[in-house]
């Protein structure tokens, strides 16, 4: 019945029941409406940071543009170490089918363990380092492989031209750019800029279609630092230093070379050497830079400091007489013993001769205060100031027993770094003002702002200088005859010095051993100190006297460093006329009656420009040699530019490339006699102009 009333309404209404059906479907999308406008909502507020950052996960990266590292310089603008672009390889994990065989073909090419490799690519979902800063071949190898996933980056790398040159001041940086010890580490934050981040659009394989910015632009560069240290100066003192402690079968050494009237450092070496640029393999004690962490005890050299404090004092003169016991001095249980016995020495004497129980009697007559206080007024005890990594300070204890005094007075039972002995002695040379010593000159921004400018600094009065220069004039005695250093004579200027011979302390036994620290430092030219050079032997084994082991290194270094700073000489040579030649022709009969040539001019009559040509020629035929201070620059035309930028690292000069292809040109010409670190411009280009080779 209720069915036939609703057909029979249906028919009876059509209007009402179509408008039924119309609110009903109006419902319907009302309700979709509503259900799509809360999604919406969902996604576009409630969800929307989780989802974007799924989507520019996709197609967006963060990449970090490391700041190229700042270079350090010598005081005249020579590079020490540099940065360089080289090529690093990652892969994306995701687009390998197969890690393994991947793996296995990666290291074969790439030299590194397969195991650790597929570690890494197990472990990285879209990124894995495989290996950083490899070669141009290497690169050329994982090419030639046509991996899927596998990309290159380009990442600064740490170049140093000179090689083991300073190597110990410079430092290490490692495979992340941070700076591991030396000045690499001392002045990390400054050398090592700002990374820069910016977004990059990549596609689905992930290359890299857009960067906002050029990269070189956006991170900001570090600063660069200029040393006081010259590059020829330090290549003596490694030179002479290396050959020292070979001749001397030494396990290390260390050298000093200080401008006393400054304090600047102009040379610090250390032996056994290392090549940063491929540290690997290197023994771990090469690494130490002695002449700064390492203190120890000098011997003999404190001599100079005793007598000085005494004669400040007005307590002797040199020629006040002391008696040395022939060679025996009995202090309580102890005995003092001299190398050669001697009756009776006057202070002169007392330092030519090296006599401990001499410079014990002068401290014992100084008294116990004013000993520890001059040393310490001579700035031992207390840290140089250079701002290097575990820089030592020494120790000098205060000697309550009347034996500690007497050794403390020849150098034994304290210690001091190279450095300290080297500005103590600057101090001396200086008419008795200490002078701080000092490495860095300035540090410069990428913008040309000094950041830090270092100068002279006199740190305080130490003797009068009446005092100081007496002592210097004694100390010309060491190396006369009669003295224990004659080997560090110099035949053209005067030399003022100190051998020191010190025991070595055995850390096990807790007593002195049988090894020794030979050493010499010398003032030249003794009348004007220009120079204060100090030579370590570390445990000799041919002699262990410095007289025999330290001086002659001494005296190669000043030999051609005088007068490459152009110092004029302190005598003149002259050859006796009663020595002839052997390989003189005589003269005929027939020339007889012509009139003699004139003489050559001596050194003094030379005019200034010539003395100095002259001088400057003496260095070149003493000093470096082409192969190894300098080098030719080779003939790159033709060649493949990853090829010449390595053909050039190898050398030991900086690629500057510009273009694509091949090199077209390079500067300077091939063949060109240049200083190892130099910069070489190539041109390079796909049509490349024909070239004689």
């Amino acid at each position: 019945m209720a069915l036939r009333d609703l057909k029979h309404a249906k028919a009876n209404n059509p209007g009402r029941w179509l408008s039924v059906r119309v609110r009903f479907l109006g419902l319907v999308f009302l309700a979709l409406l509503l259900g799509v406008f809360g999604r919406a909502m969902q996604l576009q507020v409630r969800e929307r940071q989780k989802l974007t950052s799924l989507a520019q996960d996709q197609y967006l990266r963060e990449l970090e543009i490391p700041a190229r590292r700042g270079d350090i310089v010598d005081r005249r603008g020579v590079p020490l170490a540099q940065s360089v672009e080289v090529d690093s390889v990652w892969v994306d994990p995701s687009l390998l089918p197969e890690p393994l065989p991947a793996a296995r073909a990666l290291a074969k090419e790439l030299g590194i363990d397969t195991q650790d490799l597929l570690e890494r690519l197990e472990k990285g979902k879209r990124f894995a380092w495989v290996k950083r800063q490899v070669t141009p071949l290497e690169v050329q190898k994982v090419k030639a492989l046509d991996l899927p996933g596998v990309g290159f980056t380009r990442e600064p790398k740490r170049f140093y031209p000179q090689r083991e040159l300073a190597a110990q001041v410079l430092g290490l940086v490692g495979t992340e750019g941070k700076g591991l010890d030396g000045l690499e580490l001392a002045f990390e934050d400054e050398l090592s800029g700002e990374v820069a981040t910016r977004s990059s659009v990549r596609d689905a394989k992930g290359r890299k279609l857009f960067t906002e910015g050029r990269e070189e632009d956006l991170a900001r560069h570090g600063a660069s630092i200029s040393l006081t240290l010259d590059r020829h100066l330090q290549y003596l003192a490694e030179k002479a230093l290396t050959k020292a402690v070979e001749d001397a079968r030494a396990a290390a050494g260390t050298a000093v070379v200080l401008d006393p009237r400054t304090g600047e450092l102009l040379a610090i070496a250390s032996a056994p050497r290392f090549n940063p640029n491929a540290p690997q393999g290197a023994p771990k004690d090469a690494f130490r830079d002695r002449a700064v962490t390492d203190a120890f005890e000098p011997g003999s050299t404190f001599k100079a400091f005793v007598v000085a404090a005494a004669l400040d004092e007005g307590l002797v003169t040199p020629t006040t007489t002391f008696d040395c016991e022939n060679g025996a001095w009995r202090i309580g249980r102890h005995t003092i013993n001299d190398t050669h016995p001697h009756a009776s020495l006057d202070v002169k004497h007392i330092l030519q001769v090296s006599s401990n129980i001499g410079a014990a009697k002068i401290a014992q007559k100084l008294g116990r205060e004013k000993l520890v206080d001059a040393y310490a007024r001579f700035g031992f005890g207390e840290r140089a100031g250079l701002g290097l990594p575990s820089e030592g300070r020494g120790v000098v204890p205060f000697p309550r027993a009347d034996v500690a005094l007497a050794a403390e007075a020849f150098g034994q039972g304290l210690t001091a770094t190279a450095v300290q002995l080297a500005a103590g002695y600057g101090a001396l040379a200086n008419d008795g003002v200490l002078m701080r010593p000092w490495l860095v000159q300035k540090v410069t921004d990428a913008d040309g702002v000094v950041l830090i400018e270092g100068h002279p600094q006199e740190v305080r009065r130490v003797v009068s200088p009446q005092a100081a220069r007496t002592t210097v004039a004694m100390l010309e005695s060491v190396v006369e005859k009669e003295g224990t250093a004659p080997r560090a004579r110099l035949d053209e200027y005067r030399v003022s010095g100190k051998t020191g011979t010190a025991q070595k302390v055995d850390p096990v036994a807790k007593g002195y051993s049988d090894k020794r620290i030979a050493s010499f430092i010398g003032m030249v030219p003794a009348e004007a100190p220009r120079l204060v050079i100090l030579v370590v032997i570390d445990e000799p084994k041919t002699d262990v006297y410095g007289g025999l082991v330290a001086a002659p290194a001494f005296k190669e270094i000043a030999t051609a460093a005088l007068p490459y700073l152009a110092v004029k000489p302190s005598r003149e040579l002259e050859t006796p006329p009663s020595v002839a030649r052997a390989d003189a022709p005589k003269p005929a009969k027939a020339d007889a009656a012509k009139p003699a040539p004139a003489p050559e001019p001596k050194a003094a009559e030379l005019k200034p420009s010539a003395a100095l040509a002259e001088a400057f020629a003496r260095v070149d035929a003493i000093s470096e040699t082409p192969a190894e201070g300098s080098v030719r620059v080779p003939d790159l035309r033709g060649i493949g530019g990853r090829e010449a930028i390595s053909t050039l690292l190898g050398a030991a000069l900086v690629p500057q490339v510009n273009g694509s292809g091949r090199v077209a040109s390079q500067s300077p010409a091939p063949g060109s006699l240049v200083v190892e670190g130099s910069r070489v411009t190539l041109e390079l280009a796909s049509a490349l102009p024909a070239h004689p080779r």
